[in-house]
């Protein structure tokens, strides 16, 4: 007997690749790019590595870039990956380790075990943890390069299998980063790609060839050179970044002239970089006549990055301290109202709507809660929101309690419970310029106002105060405060940024929005000459001589509301006690308000100068005549406004002092006086007459106002109603929907058995059996069959007529005929082609309907 072979001894499992040591780190200063030259970071997960080579065989060596790559590696083995891409590059390929400095023009490599970071331009190691939910090592990687990193931070997700580097992306794009994603048709698996595509936060989706190129080329941008604002200096930056943001108001209707210019200006930067345009002037040329890049420039303006309980020690404080306030007192029929500024894909409305739900929990009595989420980006940030399904990674922000309470796993992703999406309304609100709401018991704007300037700040803050009811309370996020405006709120928790309402009484005035082409007040600065200039004096030696020899006036509009000041007008009008207003009546000084009135309403009425000559005014301590002149201005486009102009007598012996006996006056001066007094009540009762007939017509609106909100509530309910029994209908559908499923499962599960047993049957017996159908094609048939008769597996499918066996039995179609009418068995014996004798047997096919017709 030979001897057997031995097998060759299996070499040793490689030992376990050492945890890195984890560093303590202390307070960092982050800024913008701190390394001074883009990071890429790059992920990637199954078939990550063909996808690797591919990307470094293409790049240039000398792009100026740093590349941080990070795959999916087994903790318990070596890796080879460093020596693996090593050949395909002429950069240097370098696996990373603690406190390694970034170079550009290098390659780094994940080491198995570990989660790799950027900080301050050097790479972090910190041990992998074992830990709930997926390894999620590629977002551990992309949210450090946007933090440390920012504008020029770029991350690439290649092929992979689940969702990670998506949320990781998502705050690269909102930063300001560059984001690419592998395209399906040459990824290996498109999981991960396909995740960061759908979140909507990739720029770029291209092979990797394709990435490696327009790196090289976005490396060469001033937008991540490390002073990025060159192409906007100068007049010609600064008209063509007016004229930008002039074409996107008139496409989206939005004004972000009052937003903060640097982040605006920074995005346009970056839509720039993205198209490898260098002139802001070609940009804005080329912008009015391309309606999907204003549409992409402004999803870009708009900061859609978010993620569930960020700064959970906050949503800890609202259930310790802020919901116990609001329930205090309250009626289970009173729900509680929030409101959510800037919801983006819904996590922070969602958020609130769980710590909530989880504090209600500890009430005896349940109170429902409504939560409106609003935000400025389109519909499809919003659909994501009102359908709640985010990826997996959520594992990572999510407790498992919450994800088994509040969510539902379906296929790779989860789903917020429905009774959540239902207490959660989203749309679309500007709440710069849209009507508030109101009632409300929180507001929760988080990382809003930082992109706001100051003047839209005040606004916004003024608009919050009078949706609160009191007690009401204010969310800002961690880098935001209420500044100047303490006097409408008063800070509950400075560490969390909650603010509660102070009951004071404010007037929210609508702010005025500059006209087009006017500069804020920032970028007037920059753009202003180093030099005045001679048209510079000629408006100031204006200035003089207008306030010298002019008189003094104001400007009004319709209702008698100051917008602007001209001189000293102190003699005639001056501020009441009380709350600050602009309305000229209620400023004016005694003995004018009358005359005031009537000469603004008949020029009104005549759109003529009107004048009115000697109204005695009372003013400091003195009375005087005074001429009063109104004349309207009107301009095209516009309404109309009046300057109303002060005439003081020149005559110094007109004035008498209060206090001071008057001299012995003549009859005729007292009739004068007496009729001077009956014009003076003439128009008293005149001015009298009108109020009472402008209050009686604004009562009539009212009642009419009333009547039609009655017909709308009764309308309304009963279209609530009709929704109701709708939503009754549909779910009993869906329950019968739900029985009909069931059943058909249990069939579908039946019938897999029952072939499963044919097939087993088929495959065992011994005997030669052939199936056909009605119209007499093969089925099936069993290996001796297929012995006996030459068939082949081709032969499923065709005519039983059109094969061999249709040569020892010419009949054979009509005996099948005759055996499905009849649905009687068949047999006789037939020979086949070398002379034995068979015996042939023809059965049917038993249904629920041939068996009735069998005898």
């Amino acid at each position: 007997m030979p001897r057997k072979r031995k097998s060759p001894a299996s070499p040793p499992p490689d030992p376990p690749a050492p945890a890195p040591k984890e560093m303590p780190l202390g307070p960092v200063d982050f800024r913008a790019g701190w390394s001074g030259f883009p990071i890429v970071g790059i992920g990637a997960s199954a078939g990550g590595l063909d996808a690797f080579t591919q990307l470094l065989q293409r790049l240039r060596p000398d792009t100026g870039m740093a590349f941080v790559l990070v795959q999916h590696l087994d903790p318990r083995h070596q890796s080879r990956l460093t020596e693996l891409l090593a050949r395909a590059t002429l950069m240097p390929v370098t696996e990373a380790s603690q406190g390694l400095a970034i170079q550009p023009n290098h390659v780094y490599i994940i080491p198995p075990n570990a989660n790799l970071a950027v900080l301050r331009g050097v790479l972090q190691l910190t041990p992998r943890k074992e830990g709930r939910g997926p390894h999620l090592p590629v977002d551990f990687l992309f949210r450090s390069l946007a933090e440390d990193e920012q504008t020029r931070a770029i991350g690439v997700i290649l092929s992979g299998t689940g969702s990670d580097g998506t949320l990781g992306l998502s705050e690269i794009k909102a930063i300001g980063g560059i984001t690419f994603a592998q395209d399906e048709k040459t990824a290996e698996h498109s999981g991960m790609p396909r995740s960061a595509i759908d979140s909507g936060c990739v720029d770029f989706v291209l092979s990797p060839g394709q990435i490696a190129d327009r790196l090289g080329e976005i490396g060469e941008h001033p937008y991540l050179a490390p002073d990025p604002r060159q192409p906007l200096a100068g007049p010609t930056g600064a008209e063509s970044y007016q004229r930008i943001l002039a074409v996107v108001q008139a496409v989206t209707g939005v004004d972000f002239r009052l937003y903060r210019d640097t982040t605006i200006k920074r995005r346009i930067l970056r839509r720039m970089a993205l198209h490898g345009q260098r002139s802001i002037s070609e940009y804005a040329d080329g912008l009015k006549n391309d309606a999907g890049e204003v549409d992409a420039l402004y999803h870009d303006l708009l900061i859609n990055v978010t993620s569930f309980f960020r700064d959970p020690k906050m949503f800890e404080e609202l259930k310790a301290g802020v919901f116990p306030q609001i329930v205090d007192k309250r009626s289970p029929l009173d729900p509680i109202r929030i409101w959510v500024p800037g919801c983006s894909t819904g996590q922070e409305a969602y958020s609130l709507a769980m710590a909530l739900e989880e504090f209600l929990d500890t009430q005896a009595v349940r109170i429902p809660m409504q939560i409106f989420a609003t935000d400025l980006s389109d519909q499809t940030a919003l659909d994501k929101a009102r359908a709640g399904v985010y990826p997996e990674s959520i594992e990572a922000e999510v407790s498992p309690a919450r994800l088994r309470r509040f969510f539902k796993l379906e296929d790779h992703v989860y789903r917020i419970d429905r009774s959540l999406r239902d207490a959660c309304v989203f749309a679309r609100q500007n709440v710069t310029t849209d009507p508030p709401f109101s009632h409300l018991d929180i507001v929760s704007c988080r990382n809003v106002l930082i992109y706001l300037a100051t003047a839209l700040q005040k606004r916004v803050l003024r608009t919050f105060h009078y949706a609160l009811d009191t007690p009401g309370f204010l969310i800002l996020g961690a880098a935001e405060a209420v500044g100047e405006h303490s006097d409408l709120f008063e800070a509950l928790d400075r560490g969390h940024r909650i603010y509660a309402k102070k009951p004071v009484t404010v007037r929210h005035h609508p702010l005025p929005v500059p006209e087009r082409g006017h500069l804020s007040t920032a970028a007037t600065r920059r753009t202003m000459p180093p030099a005045p200039q001679a048209r510079d004096f000629q408006k100031e030696a204006d200035r003089i001589l207008l306030g010298r020899y002019a008189p003094p006036g104001v400007l009004v509009d319709d209702n008698f509301e100051i917008l602007q000041f001209r001189g000293r007008i102190g003699a005639y009008l001056e501020p009441p006690a009380g709350e600050p207003t602009h309305g000229l009546l209620k400023m004016a000084r005694e003995g004018l308000f009358l005359e005031l009135r009537n000469a603004v309403i008949e020029a009104r009425k005549s759109g003529q100068t009107v004048r009115r000559g000697g109204i005695r005014v009372r003013s400091n301590d003195e009375i005087k005549e005074v001429d009063v002149e109104v004349i309207p201005v009107r301009q095209q486009g516009a309404g109309s406004c009046y300057l109303v102009l002060f005439h003081e007598s020149a005559d110094a012996t007109d004035r008498l002092p209060v206090g001071v006996p008057a001299r012995e006056t003549t009859p005729a001066e007292d009739a004068s006086e007496q009729v001077q007094l009956r014009q003076e009540l003439s128009a008293t009762r005149e001015y009298l007459q009108s109020m009472i007939e402008q209050q009686d017509a604004a009562n009539e609106e009212l009642r009419s106002a009333n009547q039609e909100i009655l017909s709308s509530n009764e309308e309304l309910q009963s279209t609530n109603e009709e929704l109701e029994t709708a939503k009754e209908e549909l779910q009993s559908a869906n329950e019968e929907l739900t029985t009909v499923n069931e059943q058909l499962q249990r069939r579908n599960t039946q019938v897999d058995l029952a072939n499963n047993d044919l097939t087993n049957l088929l495959s065992s017996t011994s005997i030669p059996v052939v199936m056909v159908g009605g119209d007499l094609r093969v089925r099936r048939f069993t290996e001796p069959a297929r012995r006996t008769m030459n068939l082949l597996p081709g032969d499923l499918g065709r005519p039983l007529t059109d094969l061999n066996v249709a040569t020892i039995v010419p009949d054979l179609d009509q005996i099948i005929s005759d055996v499905i009418d009849r649905v009687q068995p068949y047999e006789r014996e037939v020979r086949d082609r070398d002379g034995r004798w068979h015996m042939m047997r023809v059965h049917p096919y038993r249904t629920a309907e041939t068996r009735s017709k069998a005898p």
